[in-house]
């Protein structure tokens, strides 16, 4: 029996931050191809594939592709490499790193450098790192060397491969928000094999870690004009120590996918993803979202006269680190609701809240 999460783990492991995210797109469209009616991208980066687009209504479901990463800003005359964060970073995971760096001729490999704490003074031991306080090496002798390897503007990722732990779990660099991009494309797999009557667009958008104003998501549902959109992304999951559930919430790994309810999200499409669990069996929690969600949906609601939005997000542990994770099943589950929400809408329904 082929192995479901294959394709997920060359997807974790395709090194695409933020505005770079050509790559892994390419990876999803030629896994969509595989069994889609139709795949195409758009002039912003998003990948799009879709299952009966001749049915009604039209649905989106999406997940974004992008990781958060860096770039480079300036090349020494030493030859070594300064960098910006591309994301929303703790700047103290860099500081020992291993990185790769697409380069013009291909990945590049270096070590995020910093004064060593023997050489320090206690104040400095004391003080927090910053990112523009630290450099990448890349084992060059000088500039000229260093230049012939990378320019200004290439991205980078931190060099951390995907890990498959004990109990299901999943550990990579690159699960916020490969996970949602994955869902989405799985989701479209199982209908492609029990069709609904919707036309059902899974769409890759990029630029979500610094879409302050909507990025491809925005883009992308303006394009399609759904009548509903289903975002998946991931949530911070709170079985870990000194997390509170009267703050946080109550996601767990293994726990099932979590709804989002309030803010931007649509009742109607959050009451049809509850109705879409429970008849399946499929467990899942409840997220309250007071304000904006920090999520693609929030660029999705507005986008061309407004698209009734949902949510649905894979508990993780560890966010914007190296070692993000996972559980299996949760994913597996999430791409099971998806799937049974598209399949429960009948021709010509709205998403209306009357």
């Amino acid at each position: 029996m082929p192995d479901p999460f294959a394709f997920l783990r060359t997807l974790l492991d395709t090194p695409a931050p933020s505005g770079f995210e050509l790559p892994a797109a390419r990876a999803w469209r030629a896994e969509a191809g595989r069994f889609a009616d139709e795949v195409r991208a758009d002039a912003v980066g998003n990948s799009f594939a879709t299952v009966n687009p001749a049915g009604r209504p039209a649905l989106m479901f999406a997940g974004h592709a992008d990781e958060i990463g860096l770039i480079v800003v300036h090349v020494d005359e030493k030859g070594f490499v300064w960098f910006e964060p591309v994301g929303g970073w703790d700047t103290q995971v860099f500081v020992g790193q291993r990185v790769t760096l697409l380069g013009r001729d291909g990945p590049v490999a270096g070590v995020i450098g910093k004064k060593a704490i023997h050489l320090m003074e206690k104040e400095e031991r004391e003080k927090v790192s910053r990112a523009h306080e630290l450099w990448v090496d890349i084992g060059a002798a000088d500039r000229e060397e260093a230049l012939r390897r990378v320019r200004v503007g290439d991205p980078g990722v931190l060099g951390a491969a995907s890990l498959e732990f004990p109990n299901g779990r999943l550990v990579s660099r690159s699960l916020d928000n490969r996970v949602g991009a994955w869902v989405v494309l799985e989701a479209l797999r199982l209908l492609a094999a029990d069709r609904p009557a919707a036309a059902v667009t899974a769409v890759a958008t990029v630029q979500e870690e610094i879409a302050y104003t909507g990025g491809g998501a925005r883009a992308s549902a303006t394009g399609l004009a759904p009548a509903a959109a289903v975002v998946v992304d991931v949530t911070h999951a709170i079985d870990t120590p000194g997390l509170e559930p009267k703050r946080h919430g109550e996601a767990k790994l293994g726990g099932g996918p979590v709804l989002a309810r309030g803010s931007v999200i649509s009742p109607a499409v959050f009451d049809r993803l509850v109705e879409a669990a429970e008849a399946e069996g499929i467990p899942y929690g409840v997220q309250a979202a007071a304000l904006a969600t920090h999520t693609d949906a929030d660029g999705v609601v507005n986008a061309a006269r407004g698209v009734a939005t949902g949510l649905v997000s894979v508990p993780l542990r560890y966010m914007h680190s190296p070692n993000e994770m996972v559980a299996l099943a949760d994913l597996e589950a999430a791409a099971r609701l998806l799937a049974a929400f598209a399949r429960r809408v009948a021709p010509g329904e709205d998403f209306v809240t009357r």
